[in-house]
């Protein structure tokens, strides 16, 4: 007998919302892991997560290790339901760090204060008002690629977070996002959104951040995974601690490459993806990129519960 292939796959920064975890709350695993993380920070993460202000929430020195302890916290009840083990695991930016602690390479404690540090350096990279992120909807990679070297001009843009077809993120310079999103609505675009965000993640103009980070990861230790994990930035997985370091250091600068990391789960047989964090964005994706894959979002214990019946009644001789 052998069980039906899964991946599991987390959330990284624009899924947190305050009350995120209210499907959970009571159970013992959110409480420890929130309370874990917390102390590594001298944060109340709990709290903030719980009953907001919501503009703290969003801060992104609180938001990364906030989704990193959420999707830690579903995980741990998952493994402690005794489930199955996924084929293959990963994040979406931040929920990189996550996918690593789910694999074993990476200590809790320690991803906590990475992704706090990786936040603090992202910000300090790019002033407040420089760098900005929007989303292009309803073109083809390969034409928002040629909008961005068009709108440049001399500054930073690039095609940064390549989602699903269709939905390309670009990132750099304001005032060349601005261009860009122009550029595209004309070149045939059915939208082009701006992004709330403060910090333009994934261009080039976090290569400054990404150098600081690769300084701190040398000093983390870092294990072989239990479980296969696709990194970001080129959609492989690695087993030695260098390379690992490598891909966190390389991801803060180099796109996120969801699409091509979705279809490489299909290939390795995998035929059902869960989110595992708050929110239901992953899972709408995939189903988006590969219609080989259905997917379900593990938002509470009644969703997690269902998956896990689901996976056992789809156990094959």
């Amino acid at each position: 007998m052998s069980a039906m292939k899964y991946a599991m796959v987390f959330p990284g920064q624009g899924s947190q919302s305050v009350g995120m975890m209210n499907g959970f709350a009571d159970h013992a695993a959110i409480q420890t892991t929130f309370a874990e993380a917390s102390d590594a920070i001298s944060t109340d993460l709990w709290a903030l997560v719980t009953s907001g202000p919501a503009e703290e929430l969003n801060q992104t020195i609180n938001t990364q290790p906030a989704m990193l302890a959420a999707g830690v916290a579903i995980w741990r009840i998952w493994q402690e339901a005794g489930s199955p083990q996924p084929e293959v695991v990963a994040g979406h930016s931040l929920g990189e760090y996550t996918a690593l602690v789910a694999a074993g390479a990476i200590s809790f404690t320690d991803a906590v204060r990475l992704v706090r540090l990786r936040a603090g350096l992202m910000q300090s990279a790019v002033p407040e008002g420089v760098g900005a992120m929007a989303a292009i909807l309803g073109m083809d990679d390969e034409d928002v690629v040629a909008v961005c070297r068009d709108a440049a001009e001399g500054l930073v843009l690039e095609a940064v977070n390549f989602n699903a077809t269709g939905q390309v993120v670009i990132a750099g310079n304001r005032l060349a996002v601005e261009r860009g999103m122009l550029l595209a609505k004309e070149r045939g675009a059915k939208r082009a959104v701006l992004l709330p965000v403060s910090v333009p993640s994934h261009c080039s103009l976090m290569q400054p951040a990404a150098e600081e980070l690769a300084v701190a990861l040398a000093s983390v230790d870092i294990r072989t995974p239990v479980i296969r994990v696709l990194h970001n930035c080129d959609v492989l997985s690695h087993d030695s601690a260098d390379d690992i370091r490598q891909a966190l250091a390389s991801q803060l600068h180099k796109p996120v490459r969801w699409v091509e990391t979705v279809r490489a789960m299909a290939d390795l047989g995998v035929s059902h993806a869960a989110e595992c964090g708050p929110g239901k964005v992953l899972a709408g994706l995939a189903k988006r990129i590969d219609d080989r894959i259905a997917t379900s979002a593990l938002v509470d214990l009644a969703s997690l519960d269902g998956f896990r019946a689901h996976l056992h009644q789809n156990v094959t001789a």
